[in-house]
């Protein structure tokens, strides 16, 4: 729910906050039990490259890429966006990318590895097995690379679900503040009550009959979680204009909470 006629991220713009901010996925394959990859990367050409520990399921997914040959095997990757502090609906998004799964061919795999840690230096590219890996041992966890191809990627929400095209999803960017809106949110929740209640004013007053938290922030507004005994509810209180630098990040905040003297104060860093 929004309060205003503004305008809010694209349903790309979430998804891929969403991959900037998921710490892990799940990838899903037919055969195998899920497996959990702590790495998921979209790469210029519309696939995912997914690290899948070696061992344990990981042989299954092999085993059905193989009998899949050139077609791939059907897999489902999903990223789970969780708000940062502990709601009792705690998801705030849940995105799934279905594609089919090939493993990349050894010889690839270094210049690969290159190109997503020249984007994101990931800690987790440092364990991907290459050529010239050694040998894996019991208490060694090492990784292999696999490509999931897109067909489809859908987001739901609170507000429904929506499919997403490859196209848009390419062309989007994640929102400027996703890597650090975890722990200004966790800031303002703990040191900054009477910033969220400023905030919480501005909610009609049907909506402020229960426990107001901070839920989101990106550069075009914050969004609140109202926890009531009739349940939850989520409001977008938009800026008047996006913004894309902590100084005017922080100046949007003060005219949302309707600080009068706005114009004459500093912003403050966060």
């Amino acid at each position: 729910m929004t309060l205003a006629n503004c305008a809010a991220p694209t349903t790309a713009e979430r998804i891929r906050s969403t991959c900037a901010r998921a710490g892990g996925a799940l990838l899903a394959v037919e055969r195998a039990e899920p497996l959990t990859t702590p790495l998921h990367h979209l790469l210029d050409d519309g696939s995912f490259a997914v690290a899948a520990p070696i061992g344990g399921p990981v042989g299954a997914v092999s085993e059905h890429m193989a009998d899949c040959g050139n077609r791939g095997a059907p897999a489902v990757l999903e990223l789970a966006d969780y708000a940062p502090l502990p709601l009792r609906e705690p998801v705030r998004s849940l995105v799934w990318v279905r594609g089919r799964l090939h493993q990349v061919p050894t010889a690839t795999v270094p210049n690969l590895l290159d190109r997503i840690a020249a984007e994101v230096p990931n800690p987790a590219l440092l364990q991907v097995q290459t050529p010239r890996s050694g040998p894996v041992v019991d208490d060694d966890t090492r990784y292999v690379l696999l490509r999931l191809n897109i067909e489809s990627v859908v987001v739901t929400d609170g507000a429904g679900a929506e499919a997403v095209d490859v196209g848009a999803l390419l062309a989007a960017r994640p929102d400027p503040f996703c890597t650090f809106e975890s722990c200004w949110i966790r800031h303002l929740d703990t040191a900054h009550r009477d910033v969220v209640a400023r905030l919480a004013s501005r909610l009609p007053a049907r909506l402020r009959r229960g426990d107001v938290r901070p839920l989101g922030l990106d550069r075009y507004g914050v969004r609140l979680r109202i926890e009531s005994a009739d349940g939850d509810r989520d409001v977008r209180l938009p800026f008047h204009k996006p913004v894309d630098d902590v100084s005017s990040l922080s100046q949007a905040i003060r005219v949302l909470m309707g600080c009068p003297f706005v114009n004459g104060l500093r912003a403050r860093r966060w």
